[in-house]
This record gives C-alpha cells, structure tokens and sequence, in this order.
C-alpha cells in the first residue's frame, strides 16, 4: 500500500496544470452505453474511478480503447446489462449506469454503490425516477434490478432534492424514452451541463440543462460522438487553497473560473489576491495574513461540499474563529481529527466545526479517510512544519491524476513510497 511523505514549510510558486473532470467524465463513459456507434472522449483523466468504470464497461459488452486521455467506446452489442459488486465496490459512481441501460436495453442489475465512507447517498431518486418513466425497479441482494420491456416512457419528475448522480441518471435514461420527460429541481452543477453537451452531439434533444428544470424530447436512437471533458473544477480549487494556503504564488492552467465563482469570493474575503491572467487561469497569492472565514456547503453554484476539506485546512492557518458548515453530507468531518494530530484547533458540533486559528501545524502519521479529505490532509502537509506521511493514498488516487508530480513541479517536497 502506498504513502505520501511531505517535507512541508515550502510555498507553491510557479504554473500548474488541471486535468479532465472526473465527476464529468464518469457520466460521459456511462453515456457511451447508450450507442451503437463508436463515441470518442477526450481529456478523460488516469484516475483510479476512471479505470474501475472502464471496467466495467468491458464488462458489458463494449469495446473500450484508451491512449492516455483519450478513449474511444464501442457498445454495438451489449451482453450483460449488469455492474457486479465485485467491480464497482469502489466507487460510488456505479449507478450511473442504471439509466443507460435500461434506456437502451430495457433491463439493468446494479450493485448498491459503495465508495467513500462520507455518509449516505441513497439511491432512492434514482429509483423513482426510473419508476415514473415506467421501469419497475426492486431491489434485492444488494442490487437494484429494474426492468422495462417495452421501453420507458417521458414523464414529469419532481426530485425532492438536488442530486447530481440522480440528475445525470435520469437524463440518460430520458434521452431514449418516448415522449417528453421535464426534470425539475435538477442539479445544476457544471458537470451536469457537460453531460447534457455530449448527449446533444449524439443526438439528444435536451433543453435547460445547467438550470434546475431539464426539458428532454427522447429520440428513437442516438449515434457516436466526439467530445472533449470540462475541466476538473475540484482539483482546481483544491490547487488554489494551497498556493493560498502554503504562502506561494501559484497559477492553475487550463481551468474555467466561472464554474469557481463561491470559492473565489471566499478566498478573497479570507485576504487571498486571486486574479485571472488568461481566460482559463487563476493566480492566488497571499501578501498579508490570512483572515477567518465562515462557509456553508451547498449545491452549485453554491460552495462545493467537494472544496470543503480543504478550505478548513486553509482556516486552520487564518486568524479568528471559523465556522464551516455541511449540508449536503452528514459525515464529512473526518479529516477534521487528523488536521487536530498535526496541531490544528477545531471543534465539531454536528453539522458544524469550528476551527480556531492560526494554529501552526506540524508533521504527523495521519491516514486518509476519503478522497477530498485526502487532499486536505496533502495541503496541511505542504504548511506544515517537519514531515508528513500520509497512508491509504489509494483515496486520492480515485479523483487526482498524478498529484505528487504535479505538485512537485511547482515547488512541493512530495513523494509516494510503498510502505
């Protein structure tokens, strides 16, 4: 099993590079399972959930090709419309598959999802929306089993609240229903929109995508496609806290500042200079004293839940007290005991840590709990006085595409070993 080990006390200076969304290009494969017809996707990044979805796909019967971050799916035939527990284990980000396949097959058998231990993720949304589209969906053993013989039919879907995965399934599945199905209060992250672009090159007719009512007229088939994944808004923002965070000067490339309007605002009013030198970069710098800042999790375009982690370590450094918030997952606080072990000062009360600072923070053993706590864990290393080692990696190689080197390459004293 690997470790990072982080000599921490250096500022990030220098240009760094974002990779292909995960969250976006996780849908994307799935959406590949609605065609006969070859779909190219470009910028997919190397991660560890990239590969278990691809998997999984061979799985079902599609031909997958891949040459570093471009992959190219065939499903002309799918054999087994199924995703066993043994591949998708992992990774969450399973149930995306429900959709595509009883959209174009009219029959899928989908493990329960697993992934990071951040609280539930109930699969419920998916569920019902599948039902009011006409499947008839038991669960039994562990997986979701929904059948529909006679293809789904377009109906008009009421979430109850925001799901992305739940949104992105959905639209899918509605793609290739009869008639017209209307998605409301749909999610309306960037990735969501993303999706909704890969499904109109192939031929779907969606409307509203990125606001919280979804319009879709479903289509009698849909054909290849070539399409090129959003930029990874999470790694992104998790690249700005630690220039930020590390006193650095630090530029992230190839990013979309608009889809990271509530982390900039925050960051500003926490003392961080962030300005954008090119359309599609970001530049942090810190001149002073990092000041206490209040966040509150919420969906798009709110404050990502995804940023949160991070964003706690960059307080631990800022003067004052700070309250961070979670609303979208109710075990989202783990990393804040391994941040304590390395001097921070938080407190939790349910929903809520309060974090007191600035504490300085010195290395320690700490161990990674789930992928963006992870990644908060790398940043306090990176401030951190001494070394730092980090255990159970495999988390943050489910979501970032080579971080030590990239890292490296602006500065950070960084390096994996196998313990």
């Amino acid at each position: 099993m690997d470790k990072l080990l982080i000599e921490g006390g250096v500022p990030l200076v220098g240009e760094i590079a974002v990779s292909g969304s995960k969250n976006s290009a996780l849908p994307a494969l799935a959406a590949c399972l609605l065609t006969a017809e070859p779909v190219i996707l470009n910028r997919i990044p190397q991660v560890r959930d990239i590969g278990t979805m691809l998997d999984l796909i061979g799985h079902v019967g599609a031909t997958v090709s891949s040459e570093g971050g471009r992959v190219t799916i065939c499903a002309g035939r799918i054999e087994h419309p199924e995703a066993p527990y043994e591949l998708v284990k992992t990774m969450r980000a399973s149930s995306l598959v429900l959709g595509p396949l009883v959209g174009r097959c009219g029959r899928a058998r989908v493990s329960l999802p697993g992934g990071c231990a951040i609280g539930a993720r109930p699969i419920n949304l998916h569920v019902s929306g599948l039902e009011q589209l006409g499947a008839k969906v038991r669960q039994e053993h562990g997986y979701i089993e929904a059948e529909a013989p006679h293809g789904l039919r377009g109906a008009h879907v009421q979430f109850d609240r925001i799901s992305v995965t739940g949104t992105e399934d959905l639209l899918m599945a509605a793609v290739l229903a009869r008639g017209e199905t209307v998605i409301e209060n749909a999610a309306r992250e960037p990735e969501v929109a993303d999706l909704a672009a890969l499904l109109t090159t192939m031929g779907a007719k969606i409307e509203g995508a990125g606001t919280s009512t979804i319009r879709v007229q479903g289509v009698a088939k849909l054909g290849g496609a070539e399409h090129t994944i959003i930029p990874d808004r999470i790694e992104t923002g998790t690249f700005l806290i630690g220039g930020a965070l590390t006193g650095g000067d630090l530029t992230v490339r190839g990013c979309v500042p608009e889809h990271l309007r509530a982390l900039i605002a925050k960051l500003q009013q926490a003392g961080v200079e962030v300005t954008e030198p090119a359309p599609d970069a970001l530049r942090v710098r810190v001149t002073g004293r990092l000041k206490n800042v209040d966040i509150t999790t919420e969906e798009h375009p709110g404050f990502a839940t995804d940023l949160q982690a991070q964003f706690m370590a960059l307080m631990t450094q800022a003067a004052g007290i700070s309250f961070v918030t979670e609303t979208i997952f109710e075990n989202r606080f783990m990393h804040a005991q391994e941040l304590a072990r390395m001097g921070a000062n938080i407190r939790l009360e349910g929903r809520q840590a309060i974090v007191a600072g600035p504490t300085p923070l010195s290395g320690a053993q700490v161990i990674a709990s789930d992928l963006r706590a992870s990644a908060s864990l790398v940043l306090a290393g990176l401030a951190a006085k001494g070394e730092t080692a980090i255990d159970r990696v495999y988390h943050i190689d489910r979501g970032y595409e080579n971080i030590e080197a990239k890292l490296a390459g602006v500065g950070a004293r960084i390096r994996r070993v196998r313990s």
